[in-house]
């Protein structure tokens, strides 16, 4: 050998040390991603359920004694519109104080209407129908006039008529205070004349 030949580098040295320094990499970065996982740190890990965020701020379901916080986590809805499960949750009734009286779409006839609403949420869900009585009672008072004699006469009618009065109430509850939660209406007097 010449003193200007240089010794020829083996090919494998510099790939070995880049395998190595991959290989580190790699068995690390799982290692700390199983740990995320099995600490429930990653969605979906460690048997955790997708439970959805439930702001302390908006009204909760009350469940029943027994009910697990799995079952209850499913009917959970961020605007109070997902109708629960009646077994599962508690539920809390408030009568309209006065009742509604209008004059119908179809004739000269009229219709008197009492009525109360009951929900499976929370005392926030009863409050906010005091505190935006007026509202609501016009918005009843809208889909009211707007009925039809004839298919009130009949139990679907009447049944139809309580689903318009539900919807009509939780619309003027979400738009007031962005959650509704009213899971049903009552008549608790009518008359039709």
């Amino acid at each position: 050998m010449s003193d200007t030949e240089k010794p020829a580098k083996k090919p494998g040295k510099m790939k070995k040390i880049l395998l190595m320094t991959v290989l580190i990499v790699g068995i690390g970065g799982g290692g700390v991603g199983a740990g995320l996982y099995a600490g429930g740190m990653l969605p979906g890990a460690g048997g955790k359920s997708h439970a959805p965020v439930i702001d302390p701020n908006q009204p909760h379901l009350v469940p029943r004694d027994g009910t697990s916080e799995a079952d209850a986590a499913k009917y959970h809805s961020a605007q109070g519109d997902k109708s629960p499960d009646p077994r599962l949750f508690k539920a809390s009734y408030y009568p309209l104080e006065q009742n509604f009286t209008v004059n119908l779409r179809d004739t000269d006839g009229f219709m008197q209407l009492g009525l109360g609403v009951s929900t499976f949420y929370d005392e926030r869900v009863l409050e906010n129908v005091k505190t935006h009585e007026m509202a609501i009672r016009s918005a009843v008072l809208l889909a009211l006039s707007d009925q039809d004699s004839i298919a009130l006469a009949t139990p679907q009618g009447k049944d139809q008529l309580r689903k318009d009065l539900k919807k009509a109430v939780n619309d003027v509850l979400k738009a007031k205070e962005g959650f509704g939660g009213i899971d049903d209406v009552y008549f608790t007097s009518m008359v039709m004349q």
